[in-house]
């Protein structure tokens, strides 16, 4: 899926950054544009991939104290933000991604931004939101605000819990890996499908809007120096000679790292049987791309989040030494995890759940 990138406030430019050089280092390319956006320039101090051009200040010169008032500048200041598409390739985009550290106060102008894309354009607008640490007392409440109004803004939200993360660092780093996974799954171009991950696929289960939440879980795979060159050799020149793989193995891999994926550390906590459609993605050499395993595992989702609506593919990647399974759970109720928040808020804050 390709995706037009905005970062808002300096965790939200942080995360575009990171998923660009997550696509560098790839070789998949999906990122059709990266912009990033906030009311001072200090927040893209840090940014390595995105040229000054397209980091963009708006409402310059006034103090942004909350969050409400970011929202008031991003209105009124709207055509700076949308200054990132001008003669940016937008009809390539399958969808926009909002990013943003909904603790900042920054993170206001993200549901503005949201609605003014949604006004000006046909694909779908997504988010991603970084929730902070429950000892970040001061950020809590923002959070929970700011989240509610990307929900209702967004065609979807996908969360990152710091807190379950460990830091907002490993947060935006697990969401970055995840999604820009993801969105390569149909854009890798070194490898065949035999159950395409395109950007309909991912659309379709994101429709209807709320929270979603990623799981990943991966293992390196066994080398190989028969004929004198290891397996990731072979890989990386494109051998012709074809891998032998274990097929017990291979269906070990694919089940284990499924349940890792649905069960260990999601990207935003929820109860799984909560999820109102889902996605299960294979990745790695096609010889270990086990077709019964993956629908196996497609199939033990959907026993486990108690949900028909669980689609399923696989990845294709010659070169790479791992095999990995990444789970997308859509429509999800992060109830407990909201609780939490609120809690530390003070429990006076309403957030749809």
């Amino acid at each position: 899926m390709k995706v037009f990138c905005f970062g808002v406030g300096e965790c939200g430019s942080e995360l575009v950054d990171a998923l660009t050089k997550f696509e560098q280092d790839g070789r998949a390319d999906f990122i059709v544009d990266g912009v990033a956006c906030s009311t001072t320039r200090t927040d893209f101090q840090s940014l390595d991939t995105i040229p000054q051009s397209k980091q963009l200040v708006f409402g310059a010169g006034d103090t942004v104290t909350d969050a409400a008032r970011a929202a008031e500048l991003a209105e009124e200041d709207h055509r700076q933000l949308l200054r990132g598409t001008d003669d940016a390739p937008v009809s390539r985009a399958d969808a926009f991604i909002i990013c943003a550290g909904l603790g900042e106060v920054t993170s206001g102008a993200a549901p503005v931004l949201a609605k003014r894309l949604t006004r000006v354009h046909d694909q779908p607008v997504y988010g991603i939101g970084v929730l902070p640490e429950i000892e970040e007392t001061h950020r809590v409440e923002t959070a929970l605000r700011t989240l509610r109004k990307f929900v209702a803004a967004t065609d979807h939200v996908i969360g990152a819990d710091a807190e379950t993360a460990g830091s907002t660092d490993e947060a935006v780093s697990a969401v970055t890996r995840r999604f820009g996974t993801l969105c390569a799954a149909g854009e890798g171009g070194d490898g065949i499908a035999e159950s395409v991950v395109d950007a309909s696929e991912i659309i379709n289960t994101l429709r209807g809007g709320g929270v979603a939440t990623l799981g990943y879980a991966t293992s390196e795979l066994p080398e190989s120096d028969a004929g004198g060159l290891t397996q990731t050799v072979k890989r990386l020149i494109g051998a012709d000679e074809p891998e032998q793989v274990d097929d017990l193995d291979a269906q070990n891999r694919i089940t284990t790292h499924t349940r890792e994926a649905l069960l260990g550390q999601l990207t935003f906590p929820c109860a799984v049987d909560t999820t109102s459609r889902g996605l299960v993605v294979v990745g790695g050499p096609p010889a270990w791309l086990n077709r019964s395993a993956i629908e196996q595992s497609r199939s033990w989702v959907e026993d486990e989040t108690e949900c028909l609506e669980i689609r399923g593919g696989d990845y294709p990647r010659p070169s790479a030494n791992q095999l990995g399974v990444l789970v997308l759970l859509a429509g999800v109720s992060p109830a407990e995890r909201i609780e939490a928040l609120r809690a530390a808020a003070g429990g006076d804050e309403q957030t749809t759940e």
